[in-house]
């Protein structure tokens, strides 16, 4: 849950209150005029498998601990699809050209509050990583090793529709 303190259309302070089979934080001012609810939908976050000249390209974030890496992945802005959020998220994070293979999936990621939406990416182009990104790995897709959460239960059901079944790694 949150931690705002009070509403943001009135400041009045906000409550924690039983409605629709879920604790919700709502806005204290019981008049017509507010009625604010904070309802915590997931944010809707785009990723992808992005293949290029033959390898999967796994990326570390700056923000990461050494050794992780996972697939490209980014908010979708207001204002544009899914496949939109994604093409722009590979030329931005690694300034390759993409065209969607496939759709993935969608996955929960109930610890950031995120609903993934994943796509198969086939990119050209010479990688530069972004500012967000320290670096990258090549794998083969036998390679990779799917994580359990997150990005990697995609990962996970698109080596499956290959016949690949690797372990998954548990942190």
């Amino acid at each position: 849950m949150t931690k705002m303190k009070f509403c943001p259309q009135c400041g009045k302070p906000l409550e924690l209150k039983f409605r629709d089979d879920r604790d919700r934080l709502q806005c204290t001012d019981q008049s017509t005029e507010c009625g604010y609810v904070y309802w915590n939908n997931p944010t809707p976050v785009v990723a992808a498998i992005v293949e290029h000249e033959g390898d999967i390209i796994l990326a570390r974030n700056a923000a990461w601990p050494e050794g992780w890496f996972a697939l490209i992945t980014g908010f979708l802005e207001a204002g544009e699809t899914p496949e939109e959020g994604i093409l722009r998220e590979v030329k931005e994070e690694l300034n390759l050209d993409g065209e969607i293979v496939e759709f993935v999936g969608l996955y929960e990621f109930h610890r950031m509050n995120q609903l993934i939406i994943a796509y198969h990416v086939r990119a050209t182009g010479e990688i530069k990583l972004s500012e967000e990104l320290i670096d990258y790995q090549r794998k083969k897709d036998y390679e990779i090793r799917p994580w359990a959460t997150g990005t990697g239960k995609a990962v996970q059901e698109w080596q499956a529709k290959r016949g690949i079944f690797n372990e998954v790694i548990r942190f």
